[in-house]
C-alpha cells in the first residue's frame, strides 16, 4: 500500500475557478453556444467538459466567423486593449473573465508606460498572458525569460512579472535591472497562489520517493512545478490525467511514498482519480 501525500496547495486557482464558473453561468444566461477566446484554461479535460456544455474555444484569427450578438468570453489570461476594443466594435457580447491579478498588471503597465517608463516583463513572450500585458503598453515592453538583458534600456524602468513565474527568477531580474537603471519601479506580480503552490511542491518533493505533477502539457505554472519537484526528487513525472499513469509506473512505486501536486488549471476530480489509483483504490 502506498503512502500518498497531496501538496498543501494544489489544483484550481482563484482566477481559473472564476473563469470556468463564469463560462457556465453565461452559458445558462444566454442559453446558446458560447465562445471563449482561445482555450479557456490550459487543460484538455476541462476544455472537453466545456465543449460538452456547448462552450467552444475560438482563436482571434477566426473572429470573422462570429456574428453580431454572439457571446465571447475573455479567459483568465487576459488580452490587449486593442483586442477588447475590436471585439466590442464587432457587436459581440464580450464577457471579461480576466483574472483580477492580471487586470492589475494591465493597469500598472498602462499607467507607467504613459508616464514614460520603459516597461519590462519577466515571462514567456509567446504566453497569452504576456502578449496581453504587452498590449497595454503599445507592445513596446522588453520581455525577458530569464532576467538577463542584451539590449539597452532607458534609465526609467517599470518591471512586472507573468503571474506564474518563479520567485528566484524575479529576484535575479530585479537585481540585474537595479544596476542598469537610475529609476526602477519593481512590482512583484507573481500570483500568491503560484507562490504557495511552488513553496509546497518544493517542501513536499524533498520528503518523498516519487512526485507526480498533474496539469496541462502547455500550462506554464505546471511546468514550473515539475521543474521544482524534479530538482529535489529525480523520480518526478508530469502527467495530464490518470490515463497517463502506466502499469509499470504504478508497479514500480508500490510501497513507496508518493507526493502529488497539480497546476492551477487542474480540477479536483482529476487529482482525485490519480490519488485513488496510486492508493490502489481503483
Amino acid at each position: 500500500m502506498n503512502k500518498v501525500i497531496l501538496a498543501e496547495n494544489a489544483g484550481f486557482c482563484f482566477g481559473v475557478q472564476r473563469a470556468v464558473e463564469e463560462a457556465l453561468k453565461v452559458k445558462k444566461q444566454y442559453d446558446k453556444k458560447i465562445y471563449t477566446l482561445g482555450p479557456l484554461i490550459h487543460n484538455n479535460d476541462v476544455v472537453m467538459y466545456l465543449e460538452e456544455n456547448n462552450i467552444y474555444a475560438i482563436e482571434y484569427s477566426e473572429i470573422d466567423k462570429l456574428n453580431e450578438g454572439d457571446v465571447i468570453l475573455i479567459r483568465s489570461h487576459g488580452v490587449s486593449k486593442e483586442v477588447t476594443e475590436n471585439l466590442e466594435k464587432r457587436g459581440l457580447i464580450v464577457v471579461n473573465a480576466t483574472c483580477p491579478y492580471v487586470t492589475n498588471i494591465h493597469k500598472k503597465v498602462n499607467k507607467y508606460s504613459d508616464l514614460g517608463y520603459n516597461i519590462v516583463i519577466l515571462g514567456d513572450d509567446k504566453h497569452p498572458e504576456v502578449v496581453g500585458i504587452n498590449g497595454w503598453c503599445n507592445n513596446n515592453a522588453v520581455i525577458t525569460k530569464d532576467g538577463t538583458f542584451d539590449k539597452k534600456l532607458s534609465k526609467k524602468i517599470c518591471v512586472v512579472s507573468q503571474t506564474t513565474e518563479k520567485e528566484e527568477t524575479w529576484k535575479k531580474t530585479v537585481s540585474n535591472l537595479s544596476s542598469l537603471s537610475k529609476e526602477l519601479l519593481a512590482f512583484n506580480t507573481i500570483c500568491s497562489a503560484t507562490e504557495v503552490r511552488q513553496k509546497s511542491a518544493n517542501e513536499l518533493s524533498k520528503t518523498v520517493d516519487t512526485m507526480i505533477v498533474i496539469g496541462g502539457r502547455n500550462s506554464s505554472n505546471t511546468t514550473k512545478l515539475y521543474q521544482i519537484a524534479k530538482t529535489n526528487c529525480p523520480n518526478t513525472i508530469h502527467i495530464e490525467n490518470s490515463k497517463e499513469l502506466t502499469k509499470e509506473f504504478i508497479e514500480e512505486n508500490k510501497g513507496k511514498t508518493v507526493g502529488i501536486t497539480a497546476g492551477a488549471s487542474t480540477p479536483d476530480w482529476i487529482i482525485k482519480e490519480v490519488i485513488d489509483i496510486m492508493e490502489g483504490k481503483s
